[in-house]
């Protein structure tokens, strides 16, 4: 049997990975990015795993499957996923896919429409690898919400929506370094496994209010910046970026707190010292964040499934 194989390029963003198929996949049943991104869940769970998990990836990286956009206004559609599933948006992960598109020469700088699983975003190209992303509708839906956590003790959170569900965490009483990882994400997935336990969800008609996001903050190291955060994805791997998302959910609850006027910039450091720069614009009862990132290219190829392979199709620790 011939082997099924896979076009791919790879970037990094703040030093966080995504990894663009280009062709290769299946094609997907549905008239939008939601529909599709329905049935690759249900029909290319395999390919996911194949496409990101080891022995060709690891737990970190991100996927981007390329679509064809739905409406002319677009540039393209996406789908994202990573170790253990479909995303709703990635920040990162856009960013990554406009300097990847760029590289390839289908991308002119400018201001284009990208159509992900969750709505509309745009983004801007400003050079070959400085993107800004204009997200989805974000806010915050409750604050301050208290949860027992077995091994730390009560911790308080805002729980907020741009794309993906966060909770985000300033009394957590830890050191955000980078030698303090495995810590630290051992205390965010109990932060999130006692959200479970105790039933605190968002609202339940975006992604059935799953909190799949737990974001921790604390002093910037530079003093350029404004916070540092540590951000814990499904799956169990930490965002090496400050995560475009997050840093989205960061500025909703900044913007409800009267804290960041709209378009004033809000710089956020990641547990590597990357950077996104952030503001927003609003929009009603939400606001528009906009992201500000850099990415880089970084390999190109083809991922070979051979069916002669028992492990052609990936494996993940995570379950």
């Amino acid at each position: 049997m011939t082997a099924q194989t896979l076009s791919f390029v790879d970037s990094h963003t703040g030093g966080e990975p995504t990894r663009v198929i280009l062709s290769g996949w299946p094609e997907l049943r549905g008239d939008t990015v939601e529909q599709k991104s329905r049935d690759f869940a249900k029909h290319s769970d395999h390919l996911r795993s194949a496409a990101v998990n080891e022995p060709r990836g690891s737990d970190i990286l991100v996927g981007a499957l390329l679509l064809p956009p739905s409406k002319p206004t677009a540039a393209c559609g996406v789908i994202f996923f990573n170790n253990v599933g479909v995303l709703g948006m990635c920040g990162h992960g856009t960013i990554g896919l406009a300097v990847t598109l760029h590289h390839l020469g289908k991308l002119a700088p400018g201001t284009h429409i990208i159509e992900t699983s969750v709505g509309d975003v745009t983004v801007t190209l400003h050079d070959a690898h400085r993107v800004s992303v204009t997200n989805v509708p974000s806010f915050r839906f409750a604050k301050q919400v208290p949860v027992q956590v077995p091994g730390v003790g009560k911790v308080h959170g805002d729980i907020a929506w741009a794309g993906n569900w966060f909770f985000l965490v300033n009394d957590h009483g830890q050191q955000l370094e980078l030698k303090n990882a495995t810590e630290l994400t051992h205390i965010a997935s109990k932060i999130r496994h006692s959200l479970d336990a105790a039933q605190v969800k968002g609202e339940k008609s975006l992604h059935n209010g799953v909190i799949d996001h737990i974001e921790l903050f604390g002093p910037a190291h530079d003093s350029e910046n404004h916070s540092r955060n540590f951000v814990l994805c499904p799956g169990l791997a930490y965002d090496r970026s400050p995560c475009g998302t997050g840093t989205s959910a960061k500025v909703a609850c900044l913007a409800a707190d009267g804290k960041l006027p709209p378009g004033q910039v809000w710089r956020q450091e990641s547990l590597t010292g990357s950077v996104f720069e952030a503001s927003y614009d609003t929009a009603g009862e939400t606001i528009r964040p906009t992201i500000t990132g850099t990415a880089f290219v970084t390999a190109h190829g083809e991922l070979i499934l051979n069916p002669a392979d028992p492990l052609r199709y990936g494996f993940s620790t995570v379950q």
